[in-house]
């Protein structure tokens, strides 16, 4: 059996060796609770507080600023329902959003609606790009919230949150943006973007699965999900996971370090599977092309093929590849982002997700290039007899 090749970063990623040893003392001899006030206490509270800052200041934060939670779902949750709810007995009743979100953000939105909120969905071009003209019309004073994710997670498509931020800000509205598959990717500072609330998850950089982070800009209202605690100062009660916290404080200043290079090398990489793909399979349909694109990565259909029996061939010749997003395994149908931009069905059904990170290298590449487009003639002439 060859090598395996694991081409589905977007999903999750292996927590790094760094990471690993960085959080282990804080399973063992420094396992104190950082609201106690003894020594093991204090101890944990300095730990937790240097993550704070370490973390923030990868976004050109303040440590006041930022809110550890469980992940990219969690802070979805808290940035649209807590700013929303704030914000409705002022008479801003609206959230704007695109149909190409997270569900996460999706279904905090349609949460939203049954309390009361008006939904507006933004209008999106066939490479998934929300069209500013659409952002002009739907983004008025009556706005609470807006919320772009900015980097799609399913197709890579980079949203032009440097100009939906200021738009929804000039309206009086809070600005939050999903930018789990973002950070690391594109440059993100609070100090350049107007962003008001940000959400980022440790398990797509090298930390952990139920850590994350989100950015609450200074004096920008909030309503908690939770009580209980004066903790995350109240914005997020109980007990702080302090092994993660510096798990992803670790994983975040890693990770940011090695941007440049890593995003050069995984566009490299990326271009040359595209490449290869399409010089065998010349009718293939990449999803977003033409847009600005992450860098890591890859959706892609080919025509006569359908994605659960591609996902399971390359499955069995060692290749990890996704049909989109991995919060929607096991779903029936296609994916509603592709939906969004109007594929055709038996397209939409037949996309594949490959994305790159830090297994990724130029002898996968070659493989995958080899692999994919050998299982795709085979799936056809299966899909004709």
């Amino acid at each position: 059996m060859p090598v395996p090749i694991y081409l589905d970063h977007a999903a999750t990623t292996p927590v790094r060796p760094e990471v690993l040893e960085a959080m282990q003392p804080f399973f063992g001899p420094r396992f104190g609770n950082p609201s106690s006030t003894h020594r093991w206490g204090r101890e944990a509270r300095t730990a937790l507080d240097a993550a704070r800052e370490r973390v923030a200041k990868c976004i050109g934060a303040n440590a006041d600023e930022l809110c550890f939670t469980s992940g990219g779902t969690e802070g979805d949750n808290l940035a649209i329902l807590g700013g929303w709810r704030v914000l409705k007995p002022k008479g801003r009743n609206a959230i704007v959003t695109s149909p190409i979100e997270h569900k996460a953000v999706l279904q905090s939105v349609h949460q939203a609606s049954k309390e009361g909120a008006e939904e507006r969905m933004l209008a999106v071009d066939s490479t998934g790009t929300v069209l500013m003209s659409s952002a002009r019309e739907l983004i008025r004073d009556d706005t609470a919230l807006c919320t772009v994710m900015w980097v799609n997670n399913e197709i890579g498509t980079i949203q032009p949150i440097e100009e939906l931020a200021p738009l929804a800000k000039s309206h009086g509205a809070i600005f939050h943006t999903d930018a789990v598959q973002a950070f690391g990717k594109v440059e993100i500072d609070a100090r350049k973007t107007a962003f008001d609330f940000l959400s980022i998850s440790g398990h797509k950089i090298g930390a952990p699965k139920g850590i994350g982070a989100m950015y609450i800009r200074r004096n920008t209202p909030l309503e908690p999900l939770f009580f209980g605690g004066s903790q995350d100062r109240g914005r997020r009660p109980g007990t702080e996971n302090v092994a993660y916290a510096v798990a992803l404080a670790t994983a975040a200043e890693l990770t940011i370090a090695e941007h440049a290079a890593e995003s050069e090398r995984l566009t490299r990489l990326r271009d040359r599977l595209e490449a290869a793909i399409l010089a065998k399979l010349p009718d293939a349909i990449i999803h977003g092309r033409g847009a600005k694109r992450a860098p890591h990565v890859l959706n892609l259909s080919i025509p006569g093929t359908d994605s659960e029996s591609m996902l399971m061939a390359l499955d069995l010749q060692g290749i990890a590849c996704s049909g989109g997003s991995a919060c929607q395994s096991g779903s029936v149908g296609a994916s509603h982002v592709l939906n969004a931009l109007d594929i055709n069905t038996d397209v939409a059904n037949a996309a594949i997700r490959m994305s790159l990170g830090s297994l990724t290298t130029d002898a996968c590449i070659d493989r995958v290039s080899e692999v994919f487009p050998a299982l795709a003639l085979k799936a056809r002439g299966l899909a004709s007899v």
